[in-house]
């Protein structure tokens, strides 16, 4: 009985070394011999769909304001850092969230250098146009200056189907936007007045932000993407070129002789592989019974 417990005594000391050695020991060796901690640009990328949490978007990756707003700051106290460059290739996303960004870009300190490759368009724009500096791809995605808020209304189709909708709000406009019936008159104006004063608000910061006048962005906001080349001649950005233009740029222009990026990206942690990897075994194993419970033979199906 006494070897049993020592046995298992020593199966649990063994067993929590390694992960002491595995969880903690490890990344902080890693933490303090990682090179990619230094560097004089900071480099931040913004890719994929912009939201305020990231996660999935229509099964695509986003970029999450909250995480942006947090690098710029970090970068912009970091004394190592002498330029922030925005990475870009975005179609843009929520308002919100990409308002969030553009404001923390404009009370950055240090010089913002905003590279737009394949895409920096509607939100994605707004955030570039509060740089210092622009450089697109001449074949890029750009501006695309409006707002949208569309959505499938149903009503048709359940009326097939002979499925209704029974309308219990406390307020009248409650289920303004529902799907399961059409918008009145009085509510498509509604709405249509609210996405008029975000797509003001988007005017004023980009005529503010590229020193244009208020009339010449309202005469480019009609929600029409350029190309790059295009954006160029029409003052929305600054210089046409690809990341060796836009580090040409920084040297010249903040005296640097050579270019250290430190990236400014979340990295999968130890803990996120190791969940990863054990969602993905779960996931096979429910997959698993889930193709013995459904199948053509038995014609039995879990819901």
């Amino acid at each position: 009985m006494v070897g049993k417990t020592n046995k298992a005594r020593s199966v649990f000391l063994t067993v929590a070394a390694v992960l002491v050695i595995v969880f903690i020991i490890l990344p902080l060796i890693f933490s303090v011999f990682d090179r990619s901690k230094t560097g004089n640009v900071a480099l931040i990328p913004i890719t994929g769909a912009i939201t305020g949490d990231g996660g999935k978007f229509l099964g695509t990756s986003t970029v999450s304001s909250n995480i942006v707003v947090d690098y710029i700051k970090e970068a912009d106290e970091n004394k190592q850092i002498k330029v922030i460059l925005l990475e870009i290739n975005s179609p843009g996303g929520s308002a919100v969230a990409s308002d969030e960004i553009a404001s923390a870009v404009k009370k950055a300190k240090k010089p913002v250098v905003a590279l737009i490759r394949e895409a920096g368009a509607s939100g994605a724009y707004w955030i570039a146009s509060a740089a210092d500096h622009i450089i697109a791809n001449r074949m890029s995605i750009t501006g695309s200056i409006g707002v949208i808020s569309s959505y499938l209304e149903f009503s048709g189709l359940m009326k097939e189907y002979g499925v209704g909708y029974e309308k219990l709000v406390a307020g009248e406009r409650k289920d303004i936007g529902t799907p399961f019936r059409k918008l009145d008159d009085s509510e498509k104006k509604i709405l249509q007045s609210k996405l008029d004063k975000i797509h003001l608000f988007f005017i004023k910061e980009v005529a503010e932000n590229r020193n244009l006048s208020l009339s010449d962005v309202e005469s480019l906001a009609t929600g029409e993407f350029y190309l790059g080349i295009e954006a160029y001649y029409l003052g929305l950005v600054d210089q046409l070129g690809d990341k060796d233009t836009a580090e040409e740029y920084i040297k010249d222009n903040y005296k640097l002789e050579k270019i250290d990026y430190l990236v400014y990206e979340r990295k999968a942690s130890i803990f996120d592989i190791f969940s990863n990897v054990f969602s993905d075994f779960f996931f096979k194993i429910g997959e698993g019974f889930g193709s013995i419970l459904v199948s053509k033979e038995n014609n039995l199906m879990l819901v």
